[in-house]
């Protein structure tokens, strides 16, 4: 009993088409329903379904290969008739002599000449293996021999061809063996696992050898390969490999010699060896990949070239565009026409007092600072390769000076905020802001933590570090560089053909032109100069770059004296164009709280006629205050413009101008007390370079003297012998970046050392007047040069312990030994001092509060 042909897909071949059968819908998980049949559709199972097939002795099978196609297997998974069916039909369908041509059976039919004398009896068709199975029937006076020659004969003289293989005709071969026709998931393959089995259970087994293999397996086709099982290798049974070129020859000899017992002539020994066959995948050689792997000091650095030319292609055009859409401003929204009109019809809804106060106030500084304007305006005209440096102390104007006067109407400027840079933590943060000052983007900052991990697992493994991770400085040099390249189009975009010097060289062009050029304006230049130099240097270095190739003019803003040593690393054969900034003189800084002031108040009446036109409440009228005593309060407060601008709003608030100066002044106290005075701030902390005792002794000597000699504060001994900051240097040059101080130089050399703001001469005057704080600073100091003193009689009584220890006083220690004694006197007297001091004070803190 076998089945008949399953149906392929949608529709079934010709002569193969059965009335449907209803079998049993299997639900799977998550999938729609499908009919599938009782048994697999692609196998028959024998007789019984016992996997076998019997033959009687005038019988014999022939497996005829290339009826349906290998590859559709799974999609031939149709309902048709039971297996159970009677196999009247499918023989009725053979022996009808109107078969179609594509229909498998019509195939097997004219495989099996009439002229061999053969009946075919039964047809197993074997889906998965593209194929069947067919018994037949031969005459007593006919060999099963010939019956195979005649239908390879047959075969070879007139092919019969399937549809779906056009260069593979049907073959057939005879099934020497005993077949298992099994309907396991198991699917052809190339590879075939060739066992040597005992023929009966009890007996003994030989492995054939790779010849006796070739000479059985040859004959159904070409063999790539045949491997032996390792002579160490302890599985049972014995097994060998046979590897055919193509898949079709491996079904071919596993159906055909599947089962087969060779005998003890062919080298199956004396019992014989029989042959169990199964298909085995074979694993595909990846050459390939193996010699990338073998090879990790070719392939990554490779690699690391083509993932870097990959992102030079795709990442760099966008970067550019970003870069010169923040230089030029093209699509900020302040820029656009509609804002523009929207605000010029909202100026009397939106607009602030303050806005026209503070430019009123302005106003008078830019009138009085109009040299220092043109004379900036005058370098960015001209075409020498130097740097454009603007020095003053914090909150003297530099960057409205520059930005807003300056350059007022240019539009391609480029600002970059060094401080933000700075104040970044780890390599991560200030790449990101980096790029943003620039509009540098898209940027992966955190791809840069992750490549160093990459790098360490390859470095880890194979011992040479793979290149991916980048250092700070490579990563701040690709930033920069894309940078100027973006700035370098910008200033050559108005270039036109019929120019008459359009054939010039970039470079060439814009030496000729430098109006043309982009303005970098690098603002808080060396703000915390002693941390993050790479960054300084690098920028530096690309801002020399720029001058040199007439790229663009570069503009420092800086609060540091010391920038010379900076720059002329980067320019050492350039003079720089340099101006300073300093406070306002008294008669300009009063000029500019009148104007702040007079400025609000004509704002005031401003809004006082707005809001009557609209009957709303008329605003009070601004308070004008008693300036008779202004001249003493800008005395006191200084030029600087920060301040000046404090004092204004004040003033406006309706406080005098006494009242105003005190309460800023005792602000300022605050504020150094909190930074310089408080415990903690010393050395310890890691940030800082100098000690509140050295903070304390600069702030109690300025509070009675204007300025302080710069040698004899080194001499002192707070500072030649603390213990906390024993560089006194380094401690004043600190104070002097935190602005407590200002050093001020003299043929190059400090020299003097002023208060770091005007106000804060008011402020240490404030601090010394405070008793209980003198006091706890004082003894702070005291016991700081009490510890000094008693270190150096530690080292002195050392010393006459050494020369004493001698066996015999030579008469040329005696000097050495007077003066160890006269030092050893004097510490011990100021040692003595100190302490009367400190008793002291110590009363103070313990009766004042």
């Amino acid at each position: 009993m076998i089945p008949r042909y399953p149906s392929f897909g949608l529709r079934s071949l010709p002569g193969l088409r059965a009335p449907s059968l209803l079998t049993r819908p299997i639900l799977t998980p998550r999938c729609h329903p499908r009919w599938l049949p009782r048994a697999w559709g692609s196998t028959i199972t024998g007789e019984g379904k016992s996997g076998h097939i019997e033959a009687a002795p005038n019988e014999s099978i022939l497996w005829v290969d290339n009826l349906f196609p290998l590859k559709l297997s799974g999609l031939l998974r149709a309902p048709w008739k039971s297996p159970d069916q009677d196999l009247s039909e499918l023989m009725k369908r053979f022996e009808n002599s109107t078969l179609g041509v594509l229909d498998p059976i019509n195939m097997v039919k004219r495989a099996v000449p009439k002229t061999i004398g053969v009946k075919v009896t039964e047809i197993l068709p074997r889906l998965k293996d593209g194929g069947a199975f067919v018994k037949f029937s031969y005459p007593a006076d006919v060999s099963v021999k010939q019956v195979e020659e005649a239908v390879t004969k047959s075969l070879e003289e007139k092919p019969v061809k399937p549809f779906f293989s056009p260069f593979r005709g049907v073959q057939a071969g005879l099934v020497k063996g005993i077949p298992w026709l099994e309907d396991l998931h198991r699917f052809p393959k190339d590879r075939l696992r060739v066992e040597f089995v005992p023929k009966n259970p009890g007996e003994q087994a030989v492995e054939l050898s790779q010849e006796t293999l070739y000479s059985l397996f040859r004959r159904y086709g070409k063999i790539a390969d045949i491997q032996s099982q390792p002579w160490d290798s302890k599985v049972l049974p014995k097994f060998a490999y046979v590897d055919f070129a193509s898949v079709r020859d491996a079904i071919m000899a596993r159906n055909c010699l599947h089962g087969f017992v060779v005998s003890e002539e062919l080298g199956g020994g004396t019992a014989g060896t029989k042959l169990r066959m199964s298909y085995e995948q074979r694993a595909k050689p990846h050459r390939f990949w193996e010699w990338i792997s073998s090879h990790p000091r070719i392939v990554i650095p490779i690699l690391v070239a083509l993932l870097t030319g990959l992102t030079v292609v795709i990442f760099d055009p966008i970067r550019t565009f970003f870069i010169k859409a923040h230089v030029t401003h093209k699509f900020r929204l302040s820029n656009s026409r509609l804002y523009r009109w929207l605000r010029q019809q909202t100026t009397d809804i939106l607009n602030l007092k303050r806005e026209k106060s503070d430019q009123a106030g302005l106003d008078a500084i830019w009138t009085h600072r109009k040299d220092l304007i043109d004379q900036i305006q005058t370098w960015l005209m001209e075409t020498a390769q130097t740097f454009i440096v603007v020095q003053g102390p914090r909150g003297s104007g530099k960057k409205e000076l520059v930005l807003e006067q300056a350059l007022q109407g240019r539009n391609n400027v480029l600002v970059i905020d060094c401080k933000p840079i700075v104040e970044a933590r780890g390599e991560s943060a200030t790449i990101k802001r980096m790029a943003a000052a620039v509009g540098y983007r898209p940027i992966f900052s955190y791809a840069n933590n992750l490549s160093s991990m990459a790098d360490l697992a390859v470095q880890s493994t194979t011992g040479v570090k793979a290149g991916f991770s980048e250092t700070l400085e490579s990563q701040l040099q690709k930033i920069l560089q894309t940078t100027a390249g973006a700035l370098t189009e910008i200033g050559v975009s108005n270039r036109k053909k019929s120019d008459s010097d359009a054939s010039l060289a970039v470079d060439a062009y814009l030496e000729a032109h430098p109006e043309r050029r982009p303005v970098v304006v690098i603002d808080n230049f060396l703000h915390k100069g002693d941390a993050n130099t790479i960054i300084y240097d690098k920028i530096a270095e690309w801002a020399a770059a720029l001058v040199q190739s007439n790229i663009a003019h570069v503009i420092f803003l800086t609060t540091d004296s010391s920038y010379s040593k900076s720059l002329s690393k980067s320019l050492p054969d350039r003079v720089f164009r340099q101006t300073a900034l300093g406070d306002l003189s008294p008669s300009v800084a009063k000029r500019f709280v009148l104007s702040h002031i007079s400025g609000a108040e004509e704002q005031d009446r401003a809004d006082a006629v707005a809001s009557n036109h609209s009957n709303e409440k008329a605003p009070k009228p601004a308070i004008i205050p008693d300036l008779a005593e202004l001249d003493d309060c800008i005395g006191t407060l200084g030029g600087r413009l920060t301040d000046l601008e404090f004092l204004a709003r004040r003033l406006k608030a309706g406080q005098s101008p006494k009242q105003a100066v005190a309460e800023i002044t005792e602000q300022s106290a605050s504020e150094i007390l909190k930074m310089f005075l408080l415990p903690g701030k010393s050395t310890g902390d890691g940030e800082h370079k100098w000690s509140a005792e050295q903070a304390w002794y600069l702030v109690k000597s300025l509070a009675t003297h204007e300025s302080l000699r710069y040698n004899e504060v080194l001499l002192h001994g707070t500072f030649a012998s603390s213990t906390t900051a024993p560089d006194g240097e380094a401690a004043l040059e600190g104070l002097n970046n935190t602005e407590l101080i200002t050093l001020k130089s003299r043929h190059g050399r400090p020299a003097v050392i002023a208060p770091g703001r005007p106000v804060y001469a008011a402020a240490f005057a404030l601090l010394a007047r405070d008793s209980v704080l003198a006091a706890k600073m004082d003894l702070a100091m005291l016991a700081e040069l009490v510890k000094a003193e008693n270190k150096t009689i530690d080292k002195v009584e050392a010393e006459l312990a050494l020369l004493g220890g001698l066996p015999k006083q030579p008469a040329q220690t005696g000097g050495r030994v007077a003066y160890l004694l006269a030092k050893l006197e004097a510490a011990q007297m100021k040692v003595e001092g100190y302490e009367r001091e400190m008793g002291g004070l110590k009363k103070v803190l313990g009766s004042e509060y």
